[in-house]
């Protein structure tokens, strides 16, 4: 933490997109989740004049999404998402809850109610539902269950040993991550940064008093 000082929790500006962004990337890379995003909003995103190349559209509101998703045809090669069907049909059955006002997502909600309510939607596993709810709250102590990057951080800052097999060195970093707390949101940070650029973190327990 000491290499890297001022690392903060990445927040949202639009909690709503934030989820469909984080339900289209799962188990896929980001370049590919950046192409399916790129054809959602061009189908049912609002033109903005910004004068920027290439910058063009608005990400789409909810119940665009939802009416576009809906109208959708699995056979289609030039549909929006080219998903698993599942996986669209939880986009768009979020969506429409977020368009019809059925589920809310704000920032002054309680980290895990929040995340309680979205792992309780079908399509929506702990590692979304915790990770959604950590960047809509800003909460500084959320701990994402099963997250590979957080354990190639941890391999990285030699948290946990390089050759220890993942089920055991999920368990030990989970361990590990209890002696971080109330800053376990920042160590993740931290952790996310060393699997991204692939250098020692060497992440310590933050002060109880400071991130």
């Amino acid at each position: 933490m000491a290499s890297t000082p001022g690392i903060r929790v990445p927040g949202t500006a639009d909690p709503a997109e934030l989820l469909v962004r984080t339900i289209v990337g799962q188990q896929i890379s980001v370049a590919a989740a950046r192409t399916h995003l790129g054809r959602l909003a061009a189908a049912a995103g609002e033109p903005v004049a910004t004068g920027v190349p290439g910058l063009e559209r608005l990400f789409p509101t909810a119940g665009a999404i939802a009416a576009t998703l809906a109208d959708q045809d699995s056979a289609n090669p030039a549909r929006p998402l080219r998903l698993p069907a599942r996986q669209v049909d939880t986009v768009a059955r979020v969506a429409r809850l977020i368009a019809d006002g059925e589920l809310t997502l704000d920032v002054g909600d309680d980290t895990h109610e929040l995340a309680a309510r979205l792992a309780a939607l079908p399509g929506l596993g702990p590692w979304t539902a915790t990770y959604v709810a950590m960047r809509v709250t800003g909460t500084p102590d959320a701990w994402i269950p099963g997250d590979v990057a957080l354990l190639a951080g941890a391999r990285a800052a030699d948290v946990v040993p390089a050759d220890l097999p993942r089920p055991a060195a999920f368990r030990q970093l989970a361990a590990a991550s209890d002696a971080w707390a109330p800053w376990r949101s920042y160590a993740a940070a931290h952790l996310w940064r060393a699997a991204l650029e692939g250098v020692p973190a060497h992440p310590e327990p933050p002060r109880k008093d400071t991130p």
